[in-house]
């Protein structure tokens, strides 16, 4: 920068001073204006490179539309999975909603001409478009085409196993989200009855010839019955504990741990929710409605020993993981069926906490995340549908500013990790089994 002429005042020569001249005023101006001129420009590309990317998924979303129709079946497949992977992990309500019934139509085709991986592929589809239209008149458009094809495949016995295994478990979630009917609803229920009853033991004892294949078959139908059974009426969940309750204990004998596993969480949600319409319509006392007189059930005792029999079970026939898996599962059905305590949990998701409280929460988010993976979060966090079945309220708008202030310094996650890690070992080693050295054998 140019230096000022010097200039001498009245009270005489100041060498040293060099005065602010209007030269120096438009110089500094300039280099604001060009310091502010580049942030806003930056700001500009930053929105305009946004713009483009979002455009560019648009236009594989479309190609993978396109695709779904496409003669290769390996084509067809990769686009379904693209679509999958697109509405598990974003929120695309404005761009689904305007092609729905394109989307539908390359579902029900796909199901009805596919094969094996394609068909599930599809009927996963189904769901997340259900998750992603949410509960109203454009899902249920979209459900009334496909309930039939579900239907049909889930009853035909000369179908591919895996297909009918999912469809038994979109048709549940897909029930759940968009049936408008509760007569309906019912109806469903009895169709996967149909097919998890076969797995039953029967009261001589003997247990059916079925491979296993089948039986997550009615593995699936089962835990599908359960989801549509936290929506039904409380004098419907009297007729089906009337019905099932008696019934249910047969399949925790079965060979399959997932479907013994199935079937005690069933167990466990069908006395929360008869507890629930007791407590309401009767207000009955605790002890009163864990007797189960109210619902005629006898078999109080032996279910319970059953259950602790299997939150016990030490079994060498079977495999570790599994009986590690049976057991905290059965100790957690096992206080429910007694006490009706449930093991709560905490889900964590951006700034807010949601708390699993009860069975027929669990269910449901089980249901939810068995589709949506690891995007249910994300869904938890923006989507307005799951955040209304939760409770959660509208969504929480929060820049990325605000976001980083509330996350804590990686220091305080190090201290904070240190003392839970010392805290969980003492708790630890008051359980372990101390071995000393006895000497040589």
């Amino acid at each position: 920068m140019p230096r000022a002429k010097k200039r001498s005042g009245r009270g005489g020569q100041q060498g040293n001073v060099q005065p602010f001249s209007d030269e120096d005023a438009s110089i500094e101006t300039l280099s604001h204006c060009s310091s502010l001129s580049e942030r806003t420009s930056a700001a500009e590309e930053a929105g305009e490179t946004e713009e483009m990317a979002q455009e560019d998924f648009q236009y594989k979303l479309k190609v993978y539309i396109d695709s779904t129709v496409d003669k290769s079946a390996k084509t067809r497949q990769g686009a379904l999975d693209g679509l999958k992977t697109a509405m598990a992990t974003k929120i695309l309500y404005e761009f689904i909603s305007e092609r729905r019934m394109t989307i539908t139509d390359s579902i029900e085709r796909c199901l009805k001409k596919g094969k094996g991986v394609e068909q599930c592929a599809a009927a996963s589809l189904a769901c997340l478009l259900c998750i992603q239209l949410g509960s109203g008149i454009e899902s249920e458009e979209v459900f009334k085409t496909l309930k039939p094809v579900f239907k049909t495949i889930l009853n035909d016995g000369a179908a591919n196993i895996q297909a009918r295994q999912a469809c038994a478990t979109s048709l549940g979630l897909c029930t759940l989200v968009a049936e408008d009917d509760i007569m309906d609803v019912y109806a469903t229920m009895e169709c996967f009855e149909s097919l998890f009853t076969h797995s039953y033991v029967r009261k001589d004892g003997s247990r059916p010839s079925v491979n296993p294949q089948t039986t997550q078959l009615h593995t699936n139908a089962l835990l599908s019955w359960a989801l549509l059974l936290t929506i039904c009426t409380g004098s419907h969940i009297r007729a089906i504990a009337q019905k099932h309750l008696s019934k249910l204990p047969r399949l925790l004998e079965n060979d399959d741990v997932n479907m013994r596993i199935a079937a005690g969480e069933t167990i466990a949600l069908l006395f929360e929710l008869i507890r629930d319409v007791d407590s309401k319509s009767l207000l009955l006392t605790k002890t009163a409605y864990i007797c189960s007189k109210e619902f005629d059930y006898d078999g109080w005792e032996p279910l319970c020993e059953k259950l602790s029999a299997l939150a016990t079970d030490c079994n060498k026939h079977r495999a570790k993981t599994d009986k590690r898996k049976q057991r905290s599962v059965f100790r957690d059905v096992l206080k429910a069926v007694e006490e009706g305590d449930f093991q709560s949990e905490t889900i964590r998701f951006g700034t807010e906490r949601m708390v699993i409280d009860s069975w027929v929460r669990k269910r449901t988010y089980d249901a939810f995340r068995e589709f949506v993976g690891s995007g249910m979060n994300y869904h938890l966090q923006a989507n307005e549908f799951i955040r209304d079945v939760f409770e959660l309220g509208p969504p929480m708008l929060i820049d990325s500013a605000a976001l980083k202030a509330m996350k804590s310094s990686r220091l305080e996650r190090h201290l904070y990790n240190a003392a839970a890690f010392k805290a969980r070992t003492k708790a630890r080693n008051k359980f372990r089994d101390k071995r000393v050295d006895v000497g040589e054998f």
